[in-house]
């Protein structure tokens, strides 16, 4: 790290308050982007595996067509307070996501400024339509840390310190990890006998010994667990997670704030899994890395029966409208371009589990890929530390990636990447880990 770097980590760590800096393992301080690619103060390119946590899915600064739509857009309108009037742009966009998430029934959307706005409207949608007073969240999962995402939020303990008590009236339950769950089942051998074991424990313990199942009033969960380690379930999870649902009222609640916008190859991630949700939050990537958006797309039938029962003051703006409008638009011609890379990340991250002993785990779909280290395959213990040299090294290197879960980095470029440079990226990862391993 040389003395620019330095010098503005140093003054960050003076004005700006302590957030999810990691000055040891990421110094690493952008001026710009290009495509895929970072600049740091100092003039040091880096290939992005990050994607800013999901946001510049269509790398940096944004789209062409998407930066071109802000521009032209600012010059008209930007905010002009859409929860007490009216405008058009907001409109088009609420019925292009109607249009393109699963479910051939009428929909709504709520617009906010963030996923964990997106959720807490979820959470207060769900409330009201039902009646009810529970939740059912997963652990690992993240959802957010304002005081009713962070109760569903069972990732890091940290993001709970000092801060109960948070909203109560959600129970947790273990999300159906093939690698690494309560039972020690390998749920790759058995898919199954893992799924039935989490239904099980919904039924026979949260049900029948922590509180009534006609209290609950929605299931939340990630598609694939991000801030948990980019956990893929087995693929019959939320087929029998949707049968029980239906069959005690419950509603299904859908958080794709970071692998929805066809991160997974899909436009969202649980159409790999053939499940329609009552609820759908997104956020991240619908901004473009422009603008702060956030939405819960829901039922109509679930909607607030009176103005004043939830609302806020920029969520869904003009401006924002129309650049996410955009991005759905954008995001769809990119489809094939993440299909057709998920075999590359497939085989060549495969090819490191087979090669290295602390490479444990690896799963993913589309450019959504996980990759576990540990001490050593035969005891899978969590190896923190090896991770972290790993991102350290890769930085150095001239590859920007991730952690997330215990010990797993997560492998998210733009989507907009191209065959050459997801293989130089794949490359560098490899060597990192060779050098170190």
């Amino acid at each position: 790290m040389s003395g620019k770097s330095r010098e503005w980590i140093y003054l960050h760590h003076k004005y700006v308050a302590t957030t999810t800096h990691d000055p040891e393992n990421l110094p690493l301080v952008i001026e710009r982007g290009e495509g895929v690619w970072l600049y740091d103060v100092d003039g040091n390119k880096y290939l992005d595996f990050s994607s800013s946590i999901g946001v510049n899915n269509l790398g940096y600064p944004s789209h062409p067509e998407v930066v071109k739509a802000l521009v032209e857009q600012a010059s008209v309108l930007a905010h002009a307070a859409g929860t007490d009037f009216y405008n058009p742009y907001q409109v088009r966009l609420a019925m292009k996501l109607a249009e393109e998430t699963p479910g051939e029934f009428p929909k709504k959307v709520f617009f906010g400024n963030s996923g964990t706005e997106a959720n807490e409207a979820a959470l207060k949608i769900a409330k009201t339509s039902t009646g009810r007073p529970l939740f059912i969240s997963f652990i690992g999962g993240f959802h957010g840390r304002t005081h009713g995402a962070l109760a569903l939020t069972a990732s890091k303990s940290v993001q709970k310190k000092r801060q109960f008590p948070w909203m109560p009236g959600v129970f947790y339950v273990p999300y159906p990890n093939p690698y690494r769950n309560p039972w020690g089942i390998d749920g790759y051998e058995h898919p199954d006998e893992l799924v039935n074991r989490v239904i099980e424990f919904i039924e026979e313990y949260v049900f029948d010994k922590l509180a009534p199942w006609d209290e609950f009033a929605g299931i939340f969960f990630e598609p694939i667990q991000g801030e948990g380690g980019y956990v893929v379930p087995p693929k019959n999870f939320f087929t029998e997670l949707s049968k029980l649902a239906r069959n005690y009222g419950i509603l299904l609640i859908d958080d794709e704030v970071q692998m929805g916008l066809g991160r997974t190859g899909a436009m969202w991630a649980i159409e790999h899994f053939g499940v329609v949700p009552d609820i759908i939050t997104t956020a991240k990537s619908l901004s473009g890395g422009l603008v702060p958006i956030g939405a819960a797309i829901f039922r109509s039938d679930l909607d607030f029966k009176q103005p004043g029962m939830h609302s806020n003051t920029f969520g869904g703006n003009a401006l924002a409208s129309v650049v996410a409008l955009k991005v759905v638009e954008v995001v769809k011609t990119l489809l094939p371009n993440v299909r057709n890379l998920e075999g590359l990340f497939r085989d060549e991250l495969v090819k490191l589990k087979e090669e290295f002993e602390k490479v444990g785990d690896v799963r993913g779909l589309g450019l959504a890929w996980g990759l576990e280290l540990v001490t050593d395959k035969r005891s899978r213990k969590p190896d923190v530390d090896f991770r972290n040299r790993v991102v350290r090294e890769a930085l150095r290197r001239g590859l920007v990636l991730l952690g997330c879960g215990k010990s797993s980095i997560r492998l998210i470029p733009p989507l907009v990447i191209s065959e050459e440079e997801a293989k130089e990226g794949l490359r560098i990862l490899r060597e990192t880990i060779k050098s170190l391993a």
